[in-house]
């Protein structure tokens, strides 16, 4: 089916709980989808239900509402992380399908119950793991698994910025907060949907620098059966980022600065280089530092792809639908919260920790 044909088949009512940021920009991704059409929103907030009325979009007086309402196929849970569970199960319990903001869910305990109660009601249940969508991710992808580079050796994913944790209830244990799971879940996502959801062991810290009931930044270090390591590295207190993405592989490097970036690839075309130079480097000199020449690699830039995020509720209403497989599957949730558990665990205990 091509999407022309989407545009003319009857959109699927969605129904956003939450509407601080992520509700809001649900609600307005919604408002523009060709498949689904806002049927309203609740927040236990007032004053959010207030302002979505003096948008145009219906608030509804309590959740019971929202269960209630039989031309609700789909709602999308965007609370803090520590209750979505209970919401996610009461609408599956009342026939709906369900969309959960990441992280799923806190543990993993959790998780099996929310898809526990997806198999009984026959219902379908998701993750919004909208940046398997971003296309710095997706230009990175597709270098790693081109070959282009040939064996990859490690990749390192960072996200940086200096203005600690936001001051809500991502900042508190409790909710589930911390960059692990705010950031982190997207980051690990990524990486294993390009090295595989096999993980066989990770090493994490942690840093605790404007926040100290919750990690407002880590490094996270996965390896792969395959010999490959892949880094992940979140800060909220860098005023100054280091490259989005930076990879090693056998037949050269890559690096891509920032989200929109182009990647830049140098590539190695001869090992050996000739009467090597050496250069001064401060108070010595090196021939293992100096610089290549023109005639051992080539160098040039990869534009980074396009990608439109409305194709993750296009696969997932097709997918209740039965039209197509939906793309994040329940054991991919598994994975993506074993490796944050283990993270936490090696981080507190300062060792290496296997997955399970």
């Amino acid at each position: 089916m091509q999407r022309k044909d989407l545009i003319t088949m009857k959109k699927m009512r969605v129904a956003v709980v939450g509407y601080g940021g992520m509700g809001g920009w649900h609600v307005k991704k919604l408002l523009e989808s060709d498949v689904a059409e806002v049927a309203g929103i609740y927040d236990i907030d007032p004053a959010r239900c207030e302002l979505a009325e003096s948008r145009g979009i219906h608030a509804y007086a309590s959740l019971e509402a929202v269960l209630a309402d039989p031309s609700v196929e789909l709602i999308t849970v965007a609370t803090p992380n520590d209750v979505h569970e209970e919401i996610a199960v009461a609408a599956m319990n009342a026939g709906k399908n369900v969309i959960s903001e990441k992280p799923v869910t806190i543990t993993l305990d959790s998780l099996e119950r929310m898809i526990a109660a997806s198999e009984k009601n026959g219902v379908r249940f998701s993750v919004h793991q909208n940046r398997r969508w971003d296309a710095d991710f997706l230009a990175m992808k597709k270098l790693c698994e081109s070959g282009e580079l040939g064996e990859v050796i490690s990749l390192e994913s960072r996200v940086h910025g200096s203005r600690g944790i936001p001051g809500d209830w991502r900042g508190m244990k409790k909710c589930g907060g911390g960059m692990l799971y705010d950031w982190g879940i997207h980051l690990i996502d990524q990486i294993l949907m390009i090295f595989g959801f096999r993980p066989k062991r990770v090493s994490c810290i942690c840093d605790y620098i404007t926040n100290s009931e919750c990690d407002d930044g880590f490094r996270l270090d996965i390896y792969f059966e395959n010999g490959v390591r892949a880094t992940v590295e979140v800060g909220t207190y860098n005023f100054i980022n280091l490259p989005r993405w930076y990879l090693r592989a056998k037949g050269g490097s890559a690096c891509m600065q920032a989200w929109k970036t182009p990647v830049d690839v140098v590539k190695c075309d001869m090992w050996q280089e000739h009467n090597v130079t050496p250069v001064e480097t401060a108070a010595g000199l090196t021939k293992t530092m100096a610089p290549r020449d023109n005639f051992t690699t080539d160098t040039y830039q990869i534009e980074v792809p396009t990608s439109d995020v409305h194709d993750y509720y296009r696969n997932f209403i097709r997918a209740i639908r039965g039209e197509e497989e939906q793309l994040i599957t329940h054991d991919q949730m598994r994975m993506d919260l074993k490796v944050i558990h283990a993270a936490f665990r090696s981080a507190q205990t300062g060792a290496m920790v296997e997955i399970d």
